[in-house]
């Protein structure tokens, strides 16, 4: 015991020591970066994002990541960890596993809700089922465990990856204007807002891109976070192959430049591309139009013959490919110009602060208004969709007031109490969620509200989609709480507060319009579920933050939220066998490449014989490889994976009793050219990757190869 003790105090003051030798502010901060996959699976299973039961996947176009950053004073205090994942939101179920992991690999408390920092790009091509609430996992048929434990563990292990490469760096702003990769998707409801208060801005959505650039001591880049806000729904709600969207591709294009000859996901450098207040925001930039006539959609609803499935809008490509690619460029482009012009070093405290609050019953004033926030619900124009994805049946945006007939369909599910339909009033609901718990609760009640602060740089962790005016109105009150706060401790301070917006961290809540744009009950409106005065609520809760973070007022933590995976149900169908044909086991190519392709635009198709892939995720691994022969080494070099854009991997089943016999086939489709242009000659192989599962559920790992074909790229412009 004494010999213990002893150690113990040694230990103490070798902490104390360390800590004095790397004070803070003056060597800069302590600074780790780590990515890992969290792909999941790739068939079978909803996208989450279009709620379209249809849009089951069926493939992979780009894997998905999470980035992890951690920022330390010193290595005493406790860091900020800021993750952003390729995924649709994030799920309270999925912050709640990831703290209770980490908590078991690191002491002291080192990790926990208050400091760690989820946010989503909110890929709509992800798979789903990783969600608590009921609302959130319908069209996925409930709980998807090969969704939610690849996503879990690829976020701890992120993080793991940042914190075991912490080392002594500077961080550096830069922001500036994007045009031309946004646009309102609701401008009727935006126009709403005050005159005066639009009149301050000018456009009806934040063109400002603000980025933080993170380098050693000696100027090394190590990583790099830029916030946006824009929906990633370039890929529309027919695409079946799993994506990050335009946002992943962006990470990815800086990371190919920064890491140059490294495997995606493999590399040192970190960055990511994360989302601010994109309630409203579509890069849709072509705008909607009638698919039937060409002509404009009706204005407030979104609508052509009072059909939304006929108004859709179209991004600036030929296709979602090329569209994806389009805003991708632009948000690279001006993430990279940004990148090397960064010069504002960001110095002063790390802190952080954070609050559990039950958002269903919070009284307020509002512009003269006593009222109350209300349990969640959902309106008819929910229903309608957008012009991003419209929805089904004859709902359209807009609506005020109920149907018979859905009224009808309503009630027999739940009828909303009075109560609940005088607080969500002008909303007309059509899902009460917030009075329906079977088999458990709906929607949230309890929300995680936090801000984490790097000097005078703070970043709002926003528990939703948050429309442009709506992030626009937390902006302005959280500097202004900050600056006050400043004043009330030093009359003479010069502090002067900047504000992060990171949508969708943490926990997802659906929208927050502000009221104004709640009285039109477009989409964003009527997904606002807390009612008309969700907005002005989370005004004043992060305004409190801000208070008490920079006074250094300690807070109550709040009622912790509700974990209910331990209730979920599952309606999707299980993998229970794989069978190939008869001479053809597993990995067979049945479609082998040509010999030569001569265009640098050629694109290489082959088939293999191959099984479900739900069988093995291949978390940080992949389905194929895209092999060049080197002849002075005699060794074939992995080109490209199936995390590159100019690879796809398709999955089909084979047959018409395909279900009952457990065949398929896999389609790998390679461009020979990268996404840059760059077509490099040689001679070629592409290799299968795979998991079988036999009647008695043994798995089996197979893998296939084409033949050897050559590349030629002699032809630059169009095929003659």
């Amino acid at each position: 015991m004494v010999i213990c003790k002893s150690f113990s105090i040694y230990s103490s003051f070798i902490s104390i020591f360390w800590s004095f030798l790397f004070s803070p502010h003056i060597n800069g901060y302590l600074i780790g970066v780590g990515i890992h996959d969290i792909t999941g699976p790739i068939t079978d299973i909803n996208m989450m994002g279009y709620g379209n039961m249809k849009q089951n996947d069926n493939g992979l176009h780009l894997r998905l990541f999470s980035r992890a950053f951690i920022i330390q004073e010193n290595s005493s205090s406790q860091p900020i960890v800021i993750v952003i994942i390729d995924a649709g939101m994030v799920s309270q179920a999925v912050k709640i596993k990831v703290i209770d992991h980490l908590k078991n690999r690191y002491d002291n408390g080192l990790f926990t809700h208050q400091n760690v920092l989820i946010s989503a790009t909110h890929t709509h091509s992800g798979p789903a089922g990783y969600l608590q609430y009921v609302l959130y996992s319908f069209t996925s048929l409930g709980y998807v465990p090969e969704t939610f434990q690849p996503l879990v563990e690829g976020i701890v292990n992120s993080i793991d990856l940042a914190y075991s490469n912490m080392k002594e760096g500077k961080i550096l702003k830069a922001e500036g204007d994007l045009h031309n990769a946004s646009i309102n998707r609701s401008p009727a409801a935006y126009l709403e807002n005050p005159v005066e208060e639009q009149a301050r801005y000018g456009e009806n959505v934040d063109k400002n891109m603000i980025l933080l650039k993170f380098v050693t001591m000696n100027n090394t880049p190590i990583g790099m976070i830029n916030w946006f806000a824009v929906h990633a729904v370039s890929m529309n709600f027919t695409n079946t192959l799993v994506s990050s969207d335009n946002k992943g591709l962006a990470a990815i294009l800086f990371e190919q430049k920064m890491n140059h000859n490294q495997m995606l996901g493999k590399g040192p450098f970190v960055a990511a591309f994360a989302q601010a207040n994109e309630g409203d925001v579509s890069p849709n930039t072509a705008g909607p139009r009638c698919i039937d006539t060409g002509l404009p959609c009706d204005f407030v609803h979104s609508s052509c013959g009072g059909r939304t499935q006929n108004c859709i809008a179209y991004g600036p490509g030929s296709d979602m490919f090329e569209s994806t690619k389009i805003i991708a460029y632009k948000q690279f482009e001006k993430a990279w110009s940004l990148f090397n012009n960064a010069t504002t070093e960001i110095n002063g405290t790390v802190n952080f602060i954070h609050q559990f609050i039950d958002m269903t019953n919070i009284s307020l004033n509002y512009k003269n208004y006593s009222g109350h926030t209300c349990e969640p619900a959902m309106g008819f124009s929910f229903a309608a969709g957008t012009t991003d994805g419209p929805g089904d049946f004859d709902f359209i945006q807009g609506t005020t007031r109920g149907s018979l007939f859905w009224n009808i369909v309503r009630d027999f599910i739940k009828t909303p109490s009075e109560k609940l339909i005088k607080c969500q009033a002008p909303k007309p609901i059509l899902v009460a969620t917030g009075e329906m718990n079977v088999p458990y609760p709906w929607q949230p009640s309890i929300v995680e509200t936090q801000i984490v602060s790097i000097g005078p740089l703070l970043i709002v962790a926003l528990p939703g989609e948050f429309t442009t005016m709506s992030g626009r109105r937390i902006r302005e009150a959280v500097i202004e709480a900050a600056n006050d706060a400043s004043k009330e401790n030093n009359p003479s301070s010069t502090t002067h507060y900047e504000v992060i917006l990171s949508g969708l961290s943490n926990v997802y809540s659906s929208y927050i319009a502000t009221p104004e744009e709640y009285q039109l009950q477009r989409y964003e409106g009527a997904s606002t579920i807390y009612g008309p005065l969700t907005l002005p609520a989370y005004v004043n809760q992060f305004s409190f933050l801000a208070r008490a973070l920079v006074k250094g007022e300690k807070i109550s933590p709040g009622t912790v939220a509700p974990y209910f995976f331990n209730e979920q149900f599952s309606f999707v169908p299980k993998i229970l066998f794989d069978t190939a044909p008869l001479r053809e086991p597993f990995g067979t190519v049945i479609k082998q490449p040509n010999s030569t392709y001569y265009k640098k635009n050629d694109t290489v198709e082959v088939y293999f014989v191959t099984a479900s892939p739900r069988n093995n995720v291949f978390l940080n691994g992949t389905y194929l490889t895209v092999e060049i022969y080197n002849k002075t080494l005699d060794e074939w070099n992995i080109m490209y994976t199936d995390a590159n854009w100019e690879t796809k991997f398709t999955w089909n089943r084979d047959g018409f009793f395909s279900w009952l016999l457990g065949r398929s086939y896999a389609i790998i489709e390679w461009t020979v050219s990268s996404i840059d242009g760059i077509c490099i000659p040689g001679t070629y192989r592409i290799k299968h990757f795979g998991t079988s599962k036999n009647i008695f559920g043994r798995k089996t790992h197979f893998s296939g190869v084409t033949n050897n074909f050559t590349v030629l790229c002699e032809h630059n412009g169009e095929d003659t």
